[in-house]
């Protein structure tokens, strides 16, 4: 299994700490948060790595090279301009494939361990939520009560 760290954006809501460092490059004990991201992801067996890049695109990449250092490989997809999400994803589906593969996002904090089997029969996706924050309590995403819920961290 392949996985795509989401990295392009802006980090808008970050300033002024983003103004000269890309978010997903933003120290969080002590190393890089898509570092703690490129780990979890070895532990978790997936070796092969897409990263999309525009923000100060070239900070990321000569941050992490090829991935050799963190035990995985990484491929680059660069943006002249941030596609969004659904659009970053599309150009890279050429170096995904067409197997699942797993997405995460390069800017957000989750300890959680991705698991390679969390798709069952015919989903399309697994996706990973928390509890939405009390300055967003509409949330982001809705399932249309075909959710299937875990217990699992």
């Amino acid at each position: 299994m392949k996985a795509m760290i989401l990295a392009a954006g802006l980090g808008k809501r970050m300033r002024p700490l983003t103004d000269h460092c890309p978010k997903p490059l933003l120290p969080v004990a002590g190393k890089p948060l898509i570092v703690h991201h490129l780990e979890r992801l070895r532990q978790a067996g997936i070796h092969e790595v897409v990263i999309n890049v525009s923000y100060r695109a070239e900070q990321i990449i000569d941050t992490l090279g090829s991935g050799d250092a963190y035990g995985v490989r990484i491929h680059w997809s660069r943006e002249a301009v941030p596609l969004e999400t659904g659009g970053g994803i599309q150009q890279a589906l050429p170096m995904l494939g067409e197997a699942p593969f797993l997405l995460v996002n390069g800017d957000v904090w989750c300890e959680a361990l991705p698991d390679q089997h969390a798709l069952q029969g015919n989903d399309l996706a697994h996706l990973l939520l928390v509890e939405n924050p009390s300055h967003h309590a509409n949330g982001d995403f809705w399932t249309g009560g075909r959710a299937r819920k875990s217990n699992q961290p």
